[in-house]
């Protein structure tokens, strides 16, 4: 394989055959295996160690439930995962959705579905990460106007504006903005924050 890989990939299930077929598929796509695990008890240390783009994980392991080691992958590490299962029900699907889980392989696996799964998670799942990411700034941003709005008596429009010229001014986002405005801001410090 010449240059970059597709993507990283980590896979958690113990069955061998499953693994030798993953395996294969993923390097015909151009694909690279970051590292296997066999064990739910496993996969933290192996996709902190590896940094994968993308982590498939099997539904069924001797050691506990993969869906909630997805679960798990997922929200403390900040790697999408595509569940691995030769079943799925409402129940399942439900519960992988809660997850956060990207998307699905059915097994036996064919290879023609790896790489679309892959690249449709890794695609998603970086959208998600981004919309979380504003939705955050925003708040922010709009803590920040509201304690311009109360200090200086001003409107919405009118704190936005400034905001939005400190920004271009110092050639820094409006959420580094915001965020100094309200660690310098004492009010802020005597204000409980609300999420």
């Amino acid at each position: 394989m010449k240059g970059e890989p597709r993507w990283k990939v980590a896979i958690l299930d113990d069955h061998e055959r499953s693994r030798a077929a993953l395996r294969a598929a993923i390097w015909a796509a151009g694909g690279e295996v970051s590292g296997e695990a066999y064990r739910v008890a496993d996969a933290l240390p192996l996709v902190q160690r590896t940094r994968p783009d993308v982590a498939i994980c099997a539904v069924g392991l001797p050691d506990g439930d993969g869906v909630a080691v997805a679960s798990d992958v997922i929200t403390k590490l900040g790697c999408p995962v595509v569940l691995f299962t030769s079943h799925t029900d409402d129940q399942l699907t439900e519960r992988a959705r809660q997850a956060g889980v990207m998307a699905y392989l059915l097994k036996p696996l064919r290879p023609a579905e790896l790489a679309p799964a892959l690249d449709l998670a890794v695609a998603r799942f970086r959208e998600t990460q981004e919309l979380k990411q504003t939705l955050e700034d925003r708040k922010v941003i709009e803590r920040a106007k509201g304690r311009l709005m109360a200090r200086h008596a001003l409107t919405e429009e009118q704190a936005f504006q400034r905001l939005r010229r400190a920004a271009m001014d110092s050639r820094r986002p409006m959420v580094e903005i915001a965020r100094a405005l309200l660690v310098s801001d004492p009010l802020t410090a005597a204000t409980p924050q609300t999420s």
